[in-house]
């Protein structure tokens, strides 16, 4: 066995961390079939414009989605496409 590094796995928690929520996890699986605008999660969660904004800055500084800026719109989508294998092995359990 390795001795423990408080490094190794600094990464990989911060992605786990990042999905720790209900609604980012339900970002997430929308992100499944492609790109979605800020404004779309607003309307379909039913939550102000800035707690939508705070999930997915969280989402995105965890490296597991990213955006483009188009005009006024920011259209979000997957960056790490693999959580959605590990969200499905997980929802059969």
């Amino acid at each position: 066995m390795l001795k423990y590094d408080r490094n190794c796995c600094k990464r990989e928690a911060e992605v786990f961390k990042a999905l720790g929520h209900p609604t980012r996890l339900w970002i997430v699986q929308q992100l499944a079939d492609g790109e979605h605008c800020v404004c779309e999660f607003v309307e379909a969660v039913g939550a102000d414009f800035s707690t939508i904004s705070k999930h997915l800055s969280v989402l995105k500084q965890a490296g597991v989605i990213e955006d483009d800026k188009c005009g006024k719109s920011v259209y979000y989508r997957l960056a790490c496409p693999c959580v959605l294998a590990m969200l499905d092995c997980v929802s059969k359990r």
